[in-house]
Order: C-alpha cells, then sequence, then structure tokens
C-alpha cells in the first residue's frame, strides 16, 4: 500500500555522514480521528509509515539495544499516542507522532506518512505525509 517517496540522499543511510536509517512501514492502528460526526463514533483504521534519519555517533554499538534506536520504542509511542484520545486531524496526529520521535536527539529528521484506507471508497486511500527535522541546538 506504502508508496511513499524515496528519502532525499541527505536523510539517507549515508556512511560519510554517520547516519543510519531506521524505519516502520504500513503500520495498521486504530485511532479517533477525524472532524466529521461519524468518524468520532468509533476508531477507524490508519496505515502509518515513519522513516527516521538517524545519527551513528561515535559509540560502539556494542550488540546492545540502549546505543540504537530501537523501531520497537517506535511502534509503541505511535500506538500510545493514538490511544491518547480524539484529534480532529490526521495533522495534528503527524505533527505529535514526529514531536515524539524528534524527542530523541539522535534523531535528525522524521518522515511520517498516515493514510486512512477506509474513508473514501473511490481511493485506495488518503492521508498526508509531513516531514521534520531536530531543531538546532545552540
Amino acid at each position: 500500500m506504502n508508496q511513499s517517496r524515496p528519502l532525499p540522499n541527505e536523510l539517507r543511510a549515508n556512511a560519510i555522514a554517520r547516519t543510519r536509517h531506521v524505519f516502520v512501514r504500513d503500520l495498521e492502528v486504530q485511532a479517533s480521528v477525524g472532524v466529521h460526526a461519524h468518524e468520532k463514533l468509533q476508531p477507524q483504521r490508519l496505515v502509518m509509515s515513519v522513516d527516521l534519519t538517524v545519527h551513528e555517533g561515535a559509540q560502539q554499538l556494542d550488540d546492545r539495544l540502549e546505543n540504537v534506536v530501537c523501531y520497537e520504542q517506535v511502534v509503541r509511542k505511535i500506538q500510545a499516542i493514538c490511544k491518547a484520545g480524539h484529534v480532529n486531524l490526521i495533522e495534528t496526529l503527524a505533527e505529535n507522532i514526529a514531536a515524539a520521535c524528534l524527542q530523541d536527539r539522535r534523531v535528525l529528521a522524521v518522515r511520517i506518512r498516515i493514510e486512512k484506507p477506509d474513508i473514501m471508497p473511490e481511493c485506495a486511500s488518503v492521508g498526508v505525509e509531513i516531514e521534520r527535522l531536530q531543531p538546532l541546538s545552540g
């Protein structure tokens, strides 16, 4: 289902820049989202994909989970945000997910794609895709 465009070169895994690409593809969740009355009655199915550009740093992996950005933790954050309550816009939901991902300072950029596959029968899906960057510190 996901036909997300490829990441630009500066956001892909890159040996020189010491970045890796962590991703979640086509995560299905139930969320209460929408502006119409019928959308507020029950959660609806959303399909999400997340791309993270992660700074590797100089630290060795040492085969330890705490030394990487864990995709399982990303999935759990998304699920928690989706269960937190109703939002009117999937754009708001995307912004909330992006902000949660960027709380980890190793995440340099995040791209969130949210699709509503069941909302318009004449379409495979409708949705939104956003990209956000880690704010410059200084």
